[in-house]
């Protein structure tokens, strides 16, 4: 899907490219969530290149992409980089679905999705920065995606009805949540019993995917934060180039 907010290198490293890509700069905990100390749950950390000096369950969180890296989100290359059509057979997509797509950057993927669901479908693009959602809403326009809703959230909410999704999707976006507890915790809110969530995150530790290693996430790392939310891992796609999919299903609901 998208980068969220400043951070500068989801980017390839080999284009040493200083861009910020999607815009998950962060508020306060949504009012549904209960709230904690943020020291109870964040740890403060010397900040690395790409990081903000914040750490959750042992991991960094990433820098954002801004709205000058939306380029890269559109870019031709990408079919072939990230084989989104595969990504797309791994949502398992049909006719009639309601879906978010949570940091959609351009819409690059919420468009596609939205073709998928079809005319039944709804796809709630979401943003958080006000630039990329100015960029969204054109590209929405140009390409007459008329069943996808763009939605300004905030860094802790998403901003979607409760218990009204059947997917929602974060697209190289959750490493880079400043808030990824409160954030993830409003997500799961808003899917309907047995709905599931999707982490499409670049492949850690693996040499062949030329991304900066604090914009990648491994499937443990992924599993490890939500345990934190009543998730159950329905299964992970592997064969990508640089990517994997992590899929869950929320709990307490019949398969």
């Amino acid at each position: 899907m998208s980068p969220t907010g400043v951070m500068s290198s989801r980017i390839p490293v080999r284009r040493a490219c200083p861009w910020v890509l999607l815009a998950f700069v962060l508020a306060l905990p949504a009012a549904a969530i209960p709230a904690q100390p943020e020291t109870a749950r964040y740890a403060k950390v010397p900040a690395s290149p790409d990081g903000i000096g914040k750490a959750y369950l042992g991991r960094e969180i990433a820098q954002v992409m801004g709205a000058g890296g939306a380029p890269w989100l559109e870019r031709t290359e990408r079919a072939q980089e990230e084989r989104p059509d595969l990504v797309l057979a791994a949502l398992e997509i049909t006719p009639g679905m309601v879906i978010a797509d949570i940091g959609a950057g351009t819409g690059y993927y919420a468009r596609r999705m939205a073709r998928r669901a079809g005319s039944r479908g709804m796809v709630y693009a979401v943003e958080v920065q006000p630039q990329m959602m100015a960029l969204l809403e054109k590209h929405l326009a140009r390409h007459l995606a008329t069943s996808v809703k763009a939605v300004l959230g905030t860094t802790t909410d998403p901003r979607l009805p409760a218990a009204s999704l059947d997917l929602a999707v974060m697209v190289d976006v959750y490493h880079e949540l400043e808030y990824p507890y409160e954030m993830l915790a409003a997500i799961v809110q808003a899917l309907k019993p047995g709905g599931r969530l999707a982490f499409v995150e670049f492949k850690a530790n693996d040499p062949g995917v030329p991304i900066k290693p604090l914009h990648t996430m491994s499937e443990e790392q992924v599993r490890k934060e939500a345990a934190a939310h009543p998730l159950e891992w329905v299964r992970t796609v592997r064969e990508l180039p640089w990517q994997h999919v992590v899929i869950f299903r929320k709990a307490g609901a019949a398969r």
